[in-house]
């Protein structure tokens, strides 16, 4: 990397919902972005810990844990931490520009099978 990546620039040559784009790694963690608008599918990840960075909009992520749901609303500037293993499942009423910070080897919908899901390979450097 040579230049600072535009995030602003960079969430304007895309489209898609829920499919993130690859715009860094390092120390085998990949930078992610994506487009969240309606609801994603319940998943969790059981080895990694994922980390959601709202820039615009509002995001809600929704947690089931030991039997019990909660939700955490994100706004601009916000930070959250998904615990691994812990399913979970954001949406958002309009679109929202979100940064995601995981291990490279991360599965967009862990082990559930989704038509949204996107394989780590198949994802985009942008």
């Amino acid at each position: 990397m040579n230049a600072p990546v535009r995030l602003q620039q960079k969430f304007s040559v895309f489209e898609e919902r829920w499919s993130p784009k690859i715009v860094a790694a390092a120390n085998g963690q990949l930078v992610k972005l994506a487009k969240f608008e309606g609801e994603f599918v319940w998943h969790s990840h059981e080895d990694e810990d994922e980390i959601f960075l709202v820039l615009q909009g509002e995001v809600v992520i929704r947690l089931r844990e030991d039997g019990a749901e909660r939700q955490v609303r994100l706004g601009p500037g916000d930070l959250f931490v998904v615990p691994k293993g812990v399913e979970h499942k954001p949406e958002s009423n309009a679109e929202a520009h979100v940064v995601m910070i995981e291990p490279a080897a991360t599965r967009h919908t862990g082990a559930t099978e989704a038509d949204v899901a996107v394989a780590v390979e198949d994802q985009d450097w942008i």
